[in-house]
């Protein structure tokens, strides 16, 4: 049975529509930012996942986060090793300190970006 370029299978009693997906830029690569994102909209914004996934921008807009997460990540590691004066110099007069400062300069800046961006 066709209607409108439609096409169905029968299952059952049941016409069901054979649907297809537009094409999806499969070139585009998720980092980590991306991928938690995605992993996100799939188990708490099923109905946005679904629109992107169906409309063929769920990469393209995964790759967006990605992007701005990664840049705002970078930024918030310089502000606060410039606030917290962890420097260079610090590195080289007592290494396990400095990264003490920046493992906990990085937890930081990953709980700010996951909230502000891939978590949103």
């Amino acid at each position: 049975m066709k209607t409108k370029n439609i096409t169905y299978r029968r299952v059952g009693d049941y016409n069901i529509p054979n649907l297809v997906l537009p094409p999806e830029e499969t070139n585009i690569r998720l980092g980590k930012w991306g991928m938690m994102h995605k992993d996100y909209l799939l188990k708490h914004k099923k109905v946005l996942f679904t629109t992107l996934l169906t409309q063929g921008k769920l990469y393209k807009h995964c790759a967006e986060v990605e992007n701005q997460a990664q840049q705002m990540f970078d930024t918030l590691i310089e502000q606060m090793k410039h606030a917290e004066c962890v420097t260079e110099q610090l590195k080289e007069e007592n290494q396990m300190e400095w990264i003490c400062h920046m493992q906990n300069i990085e937890a930081r800046a990953r709980e700010i970006v996951n909230s502000e961006i891939v978590f949103n």
